[in-house]
């Protein structure tokens, strides 16, 4: 791939993949920004090695979860909605965003949950979509879903009895 052809499926994608990596990040635009950052460079590093058999957004995302997932691995995931309230109140999110409680609910799911209910809800991925994105199985992203859907049922109760 070329540098303009790169270029080019980035200015396309762009928006998605920031749209996706802030869902990701529960708000945190400043770590949605960074991660995008971290994902168009090594997407940019392996350019190289797109075969153009699938879609460009598809490998890009990716190469985002993978960073994502990356970078989550160095970090505490938070417990309970109270932690996630006195992390998203310590302005690390977007306080104007409209789904803060949905936002809330998602920083308390494990990063891979959190991934699949994202692919699924918030970007139209399939279930196979997401298999291929996250390099698990069908079985593993259903599970993942289903898992995410009662914990975010659970904190979204939890969250609207206070």
């Amino acid at each position: 791939m070329t540098r303009e052809v790169f270029i080019a499926h980035v200015e396309r994608e762009q928006e998605a993949l920031r749209s996706f990596l802030l869902a990701l990040c529960c708000g945190n635009k400043g770590e949605a920004d960074d991660l995008a950052q971290d994902t168009l460079v090594k997407a940019y590093l392996s350019s190289a090695g797109y075969q153009d058999k699938g879609r460009f957004r598809s490998w890009l995302f990716k190469i985002a979860h993978n960073t994502f997932l990356n970078h989550k691995a160095s970090l505490r995931s938070t417990e309970s909605i109270d932690e996630a309230r006195l992390l998203v109140s310590n302005a690390t999110s977007d306080s104007g965003f409209a789904y803060q409680s949905l936002y809330l609910a998602l920083r308390t799911l494990p990063p891979k949950e959190r991934s699949a209910i994202t692919l699924f809800y918030l970007t139209g991925y399939n279930i196979k979509e997401i298999a291929a994105i996250t390099e698990a199985s069908e079985d593993a992203v259903k599970k993942q879903l289903s898992r995410g859907r009662d914990k975010l049922q659970a904190q979204l109760k939890m969250n609207h009895g206070k």
